[in-house]
């Protein structure tokens, strides 16, 4: 398979990247800064150096043609304001489904937030962040032309992955190493039964690929 990743240099994209290039699918990152190019090539990944802040969709489905999946794991980061929340968090993940529809890649796979919700209230940057992510995700599922899978993980860690997890419509709240979330995404990548689905992901009890397949289909 050839997949698209954007947000390419992000942790959990490059642990996802490093997954797929090891069992010999095809993968390209896009990334914002050239000077990240060499971290993805040392990965088994081709760089795309683009920003998703300012590119027009055209120009990203360019990117995305010929790939039999796209993943939007693009993220703002916590360091930054309210407003880079909107362009990147809701306005890049926007962009990246538009193109995927334009550019004909329907396996679509979004790393959303749990709690993720339009209509969240509050004033703080994280409550900015949640609704920017839901208003995104509302965007995507309304895609016909995409078979989207919305994950939304709970408290990311840089703990070693146990590759257990707990993965259904409403979990609870929870914590999940960022290896782990990037084991699950490559098997939603392969499961294209799991399209129409939001799912929540912490840490539990089942095996990554036993979690994907209890979901399939449902």
């Amino acid at each position: 398979m050839r997949i698209v990743i954007a947000g390419g240099h992000g942790q959990i994209a490059l642990r996802l990247e490093r997954l797929l290039a090891a069992r010999g699918d095809e993968v390209a990152g896009i990334i914002r800064r050239a000077e990240q190019s060499e971290d993805l090539r040392a990965a088994g990944v081709e760089p795309i150096v683009l920003d998703l802040e300012s590119a027009s969709v055209e120009e990203v489905a360019e990117r995305l043609r010929g790939a039999d999946a796209a993943v939007f794991a693009a993220g703002a980061g916590p360091g930054s304001g309210a407003a880079r929340k909107d362009t990147v968090d809701k306005g890049a993940a926007v962009l990246f489904a538009d193109a995927a529809v334009r550019a004909g890649v329907r396996r679509h796979l979004v790393v959303s937030s749990m709690g993720a919700d339009a209509g969240h209230k509050g004033d703080e940057v994280f409550d900015v962040y949640l609704r920017a992510k839901g208003a995104a995700d509302d965007h995507v599922r309304g895609q016909e032309a995409l078979d989207w899978t919305i994950l939304r993980p709970g408290a990311l860690t840089n703990d070693a992955g146990t590759g257990l997890v707990r993965l259904e419509a409403h979990t609870g709240r929870g914590a999940i190493p960022r290896d782990d979330v990037a084991a699950v995404l490559a098997e939603l990548v392969d499961t294209p039964a799991t399209a129409g689905l939001t799912l929540e992901l912490v840490s539990g009890s089942a095996p990554v690929s036993v979690a994907v397949k209890s979901v399939a289909g449902n």
